[in-house]
């Protein structure tokens, strides 16, 4: 049961690798936990104080609330696809309801200091491994796009005659990200100084020292290396750089529903966290502006 959902997640709902993996990963766990119980007990027979045993069990263990939502979200997925496919007649998470979990808000890069990193004449070295990890830069803050789109990026899927990019996000789902006339420049020297480098032109737009497609480790050790110089961010990670993005767009009045877009979000609620980061910013001005703060 558990690989015909796994196969319904990836035909049907075309999720990716990561999400499969996690998906089996979760009700793997959940499968030893029914092994463990002292009466037998089959995924179709789950009840819902079965299904609260496992999550005050991982309570104790002091996993936390966010991961635990996710164990959630799997056990409801799989337990629909049952009920669905029926294989049950009642869904043992429909009284289950997800931890509440306190909202942080997002690690972001002040403008300031991106823009002295960016326009620092010394920061990044001219020849084709400073082009390559100042554009690593440039499009992760200048288009917001994920880590796994960025190594994904093929070189035709960037259009230098109307200054966009087109990306796969989750579920594979495309979107075209219009970026600025500098990034455009910086994206032709780029071009110009791989072809130098390389005979063999990649079908990936962004490569290593040899010529082949980077690799997250890779674009992690860049990102932390060069951020260490401009930032006291303790996290200082290429997903650090997407909020940067999304935060200076909301900061300089987007909207919202354009911000979504551009970020490939499928619902607003997920887009909502960069409003409360401007209404912090908001504060902190008055705080410092106001005579009566």
């Amino acid at each position: 049961m558990i690989e015909r959902f796994l196969n319904y997640l990836a035909v049907e709902k075309r999720a990716s690798s990561h999400t499969i993996l996690a998906y089996k990963t979760d009700l793997e766990q959940f499968s030893v936990f029914l092994t463990s119980l002292s009466f037998e007990t089959k995924l179709v027979q789950v009840s819902y104080p079965i299904v609260r045993s496992w999550l005050l069990s991982l309570m104790d263990e002091n996993i936390q609330a966010r991961s635990i939502n996710r164990k959630i979200a799997t056990l409801k997925s799989f337990y629909k696809f049952l009920l669905r496919e029926e294989l049950i007649s009642v869904n043992p998470m429909s009284k289950v309801r997800p931890l509440k979990v306190k909202k942080s808000l997002p690690n972001f890069v002040p403008e300031e200091n991106m823009l002295r990193m960016l326009d620092h004449e010394d920061a990044f070295s001219a020849d084709f491994e400073g082009r390559r990890d100042r554009m690593i830069f440039e499009l992760l803050y200048g288009t917001g796009i994920r880590l796994s789109e960025l190594i994904q990026l093929a070189s035709e899927e960037i259009d230098l005659y109307n200054s966009r990019i087109k990306v796969k996000g989750k579920g594979s789902k495309e979107r075209l990200i219009p970026f600025n006339r500098t990034l455009l420049n910086e994206i032709k020297a780029y071009m110009a100084e791989k072809r130098k480098k390389f005979d063999n032109e990649s079908k990936y737009f962004l490569v290593n020292d040899k010529g082949r497609q980077l690799y997250p480790v890779f674009v992690y050790r860049k990102v932390q290396k060069y951020l260490a110089l401009f930032t006291t961010l303790e996290k200082r990670s290429p997903h650090v750089l997407r909020h940067t993005y999304a935060t200076h767009l909301v900061n300089k009045g987007a909207e919202l529903k354009a911000v979504r877009d551009l970020l490939g979000h499928e619902s607003l609620n997920a887009t909502q966290v960069y409003s409360h980061t401007t209404l912090d910013r908001l504060k902190e001005v008055f705080d410092q502006a106001h005579p009566k703060a």
